[in-house]
């Protein structure tokens, strides 16, 4: 009987955990540290494929596939990411209210013995509803979105929010884009159902 191939979700992300526990198979976590600096000039898609990348490479020592994932989102030519913190949060749902975020979204799938990488940006296109500082507030103070780009939690309150989503793949606002993964996976030789 063949020996399952050992999986690893090269993330410290809570939320890419949850998404990949949705496909129902054991897997290992395993928490990159990597620069996540955007390189000078750097594309925030190229910014987020790279990461990607990267973080399935420093994880490749702990498994056979190793699928790494990273998020940027921007608006008007400036990049949102994690705000860390109450003030910082507000002021990104101030200057979002009534724009369009992209968050660019990317999987890589590593194959640990052949080095053969497998990489899908999925963007994902959202547009805020005009925002009040009342909403603004009590939203931060009962969601505390400090670990979420752009500090709307789509997959919690952070939906009252939101006027229009626009992707392929909804499983891609919240970090790991499992359609794309899924055929991922099956491509490398493991079968998700």
């Amino acid at each position: 009987m063949d020996q399952p191939r050992r999986l690893v979700l090269a993330s410290g992300s809570a939320y890419r955990k949850a998404l990949l526990e949705r496909l129902g198979m054991p897997f290992e976590v395993f928490p990159p540290d990597i620069d996540e600096a955007p390189l000078a000039g750097e594309a925030p898609a190229d910014t987020a494929l790279r990461l990607s990348v990267l973080k399935a490479r420093a994880a490749a020592p702990r498994g056979e596939l190793i699928i790494g994932s990273d998020q940027v989102a921007a608006s008007g030519g400036r990049r949102y990411g994690k705000p860390g913190d109450r003030d910082t949060a507000v002021r990104q749902l101030r200057e979002l209210s009534g724009k369009v975020v992209e968050f660019h979204t990317a999987v890589s799938l590593l194959e640990s013995s052949t080095q053969k990488v497998q990489s899908r940006l999925v963007p994902c296109r959202v547009t805020f509803r005009t925002l009040d500082e009342r909403r603004i507030q009590a939203y931060v103070d009962r969601e505390k979105p400090f670990d979420c780009s752009a500090s709307a939690k789509a997959e919690g309150l952070g939906i009252a929010l939101i006027a229009r989503i626009d992707t392929e793949d909804p499983s891609s606002l919240i970090g790991l884009p499992l359609i794309a993964l899924s055929e991922m996976l099956e491509r490398a030789g493991l079968r998700v159902v």
